[in-house]
């Protein structure tokens, strides 16, 4: 299945050289400075929503828990990438030894499956919350959450750990620059001398599995939370349940919209998307919802917004005082 093994010790470039976005050089300036801001807010955003949820007792809930897990992911997924985009896009320095290649792949890959597991275990959260209200504490208790947790975690690494293996286990004996700004599979399993096909058909069945089962039981979830948020007699309680719910969709549609659209194209659409347009949207795929999601939720969330108030007014008052 795998094809023959090959002895590729010798043959394998000791570097790539990622090139950025092919033939938008000439904006790699502004790209640099969009970039450094979204990773700015996204570092400085999930690091907040992380700290708040872990000081404060109030914010144990299995949302509120998932919600700091989610926000961990987001700092791993953006910093696997944007620190290195936003050198290249700065200075032209696109070198990446080949472990640390092989290595951005598997967190960038790790990262974003684990990010869709936590997607579906909020909205399971949701629809205990919403539509058995009474049992929630009985269903989503602290080792029924770690488990959910710890099988998120293990799935991830059960179905991105043959990838990397599979792809790094090919000869690089060609051409060592990567036409993309971080190591996306395809791009470098391109450059392999041997046949790609098996790595690169794992990736798409494991993507389109881990995907498109999350993606049916989120739809499952959140259809029968609206059945239930529609027969309230409640127009407020109506409204505060599409609110909070409103939110976790717009952040799964950040993700899994951009982020399907960049699997599909980069399989059959390479001939009919322009190659800067393919890679614009990979990276826009790992920058855009670690940089909203603390955005959306610290606005929309109420409780996490009155803490994070609380916090910032708390440090502008210390560094007040001591400045006097």
């Amino acid at each position: 299945m795998l094809g023959p093994s090959y002895n590729h010790t010798a043959e394998n470039p000791a570097t790539f050289f990622l090139v950025g976005i092919p033939g938008l050089q000439s904006s790699h300036l502004w790209l640099a400075v969009t970039l450094s801001a979204m990773y700015t807010i996204a570092l400085l955003g999930n690091t907040l929503i992380v700290t708040v949820i872990c000081m404060d007792s109030t914010l144990q809930e299995p949302m509120y828990c998932f919600l700091c897990i989610l926000a961990a992911v987001d700092i791993v997924m953006a910093s696997s990438v944007a620190p290195k985009m936003v050198s290249i896009f700065c200075t032209g320095d696109g070198s990446i030894s080949f472990n640390g290649c092989f290595t951005q792949m598997y967190f960038v890959h790790a990262a974003t499956a684990v990010e869709t597991g936590l997607l579906l275990a909020m909205a399971f959260d949701r629809y205990v919350a919403i539509c058995k209200p009474l049992h929630y504490k009985r269903i989503l208790t602290p080792k029924v959450m770690l488990v959910m947790s710890m099988t998120i975690a293990s799935r991830a690494v059960m179905f991105m750990s043959p990838l990397s293996w599979m792809l790094s286990h090919l000869p690089f004996c060609g051409s060592n620059v990567v036409p993309h700004s971080y190591c996306e599979h395809m791009a470098v399993a391109k450059l392999a001398c041997a046949d790609a096909m098996p790595s690169s058909l794992y990736s798409l069945i494991a993507s389109s599995i881990i995907v498109g089962s999350d993606v049916a039981f989120i739809a499952a979830s959140y259809i029968m939370i609206l059945r239930t948020v529609f027969n309230l007699s409640s127009k407020n309680a109506q409204r505060k349940a599409l609110s909070t719910c409103g939110s976790h969709v717009a952040v799964m549609a950040l993700y899994y919209l951009p982020g399907m659209a960049s699997i599909y194209v980069a399989w059959l659409g390479q001939d009919m998307v322009p190659l800067h347009t393919q890679v614009l949207l990979a990276d826009l795929y790992l920058i855009i919802p670690p940089t909203l999601n603390p955005i959306i939720y610290g606005l929309r969330t109420k409780h996490i917004r009155e803490r994070i108030q609380s916090l910032l007014i708390y440090c502008l008052f210390d560094q007040f005082t001591q400045g006097i």
